[in-house]
């Protein structure tokens, strides 16, 4: 319905509300080759993710990586795949935070919000659910990219894909993105409550923290992404009132030729298994939802390599994914963006 002084030939007018968008990484539509493919493609081509020369880096990924790793990538898909609801793990937590996230937002400010997710590779797509939310009348976006740590491969390309949705927008609602929340009080004691409510009164061995890797050249080019892990894994500790030593901090997901950063996860827990660490729990603080690094590479791959070393007992802690605490922390996050935009009266 127009306004009275509005002529009717204009344009409809939505009224005005705040946007909620969480942004997680992605997922194939598919585990079959041409589905894993585009992804991969989406993903891998991604200058934030790698950044070589163009000229230097397509050659090999489109015609030696997209050719061999669609198949790999997707027989470990299939491993976890969702085959009642058709779609990959990620899919389905992230929909159920976004529904979790959603009604606590709807409690505090009823329909003055909106609350959507989008994924940065794959669907659904930033520019889709952007388009939606403004002719949904959201003319303030708060835009919370689920990465607990920064990165320029994570929270910066997600924000890179908003600003590009944003410049084809003729009328650009107002936006603000939110901080990491790497050493957030709630969020490090949600993780601690995570690990207590697995193990109970149990102290493992050593509580391995496996973050996702990054080339160490990114640290050494001015990315903040290994020291907001460190101090994640240390806040942990001291949340948990464990003695120092006891938890150590790993990266994961290892790719291409450079090094990366140290130490590897995999060989990390084989090394401990070999010094007699029988009792190890791994968690991994840096997803905000289980994902194929975790149901599949830690529980898989990682774990084996700790049991072929000769380890016993491998106690895997998932993610916060939509667990009360978790969603309490997206939601202060998101109350600290919103000041000025929504009234809580």
């Amino acid at each position: 319905m127009l306004p009275a002084n509005v002529p009717a030939d204009h344009p409809p007018i939505t009224a005005p509300r705040t946007g909620i968008l969480i942004a997680n990484l992605g997922t194939p539509d598919g585990y079959d080759y041409w589905s894993m493919r585009r992804y991969l493609n989406e993903f891998l081509s991604d200058r934030r993710v790698i950044d070589y020369p163009a000229w230097k880096w397509q050659p090999l990924l489109q015609s030696v990586i997209l050719t061999k790793r669609p198949f790999t990538s997707g027989a470990n898909y299939k491993l976890i795949w969702n085959e009642e609801q058709g779609e990959s793990p990620l899919m389905t937590i992230t929909r159920d935070q976004t529904k979790a996230l959603r009604a606590r937002a709807s409690e505090e400010w009823g329909d003055q919000v909106m609350v959507e997710f989008c994924m940065r590779y794959g669907n659904p797509s930033t520019d889709h659910v952007l388009d939606r939310m403004i002719e949904a009348g959201c003319r303030r976006i708060v835009f919370l990219p689920l990465y607990p740590q920064y990165a320029g491969a994570t929270s910066a390309t997600a924000n890179d894909q908003l600003f590009r949705a944003l410049m084809k927008q003729k009328w650009q609602p107002s936006v603000r993105t939110c901080d990491a929340y790497f050493d957030r009080a709630d969020y490090i004691a949600a993780l601690a409550a995570s690990v207590s409510r697995v193990l109970g009164d149990r102290k493992p061995g050593r509580l391995v923290a496996s973050y996702h890797g990054m080339p160490k050249r990114y640290l050494l080019e001015g990315d903040p992404y290994h020291c907001q892990c460190q101090k994640t894994s240390r806040l942990l500790q001291e949340a948990l009132g464990w003695e120092d030593g006891i938890i150590d901090t790993t990266f994961q997901s290892v790719f291409g030729p450079e090094e990366w950063l140290r130490p590897y996860t995999v060989e990390h827990v084989a090394e401990l298994a070999q010094r007699g660490v029988s009792d190890i729990a791994v968690i991994s603080p840096a997803f905000a939802s289980d994902c194929i690094e975790t149901l599949e590479e830690i529980n898989g791959e990682i774990r084996e390599s700790y049991e072929h070393a000769g380890g016993q007992n491998f106690t895997y802690i998932p993610c916060l994914n939509d667990d009360a605490a978790h969603i309490e922390v997206m939601l202060n996050v998101i109350r600290e963006n919103t000041g000025g935009w929504v009234s809580t009266d």
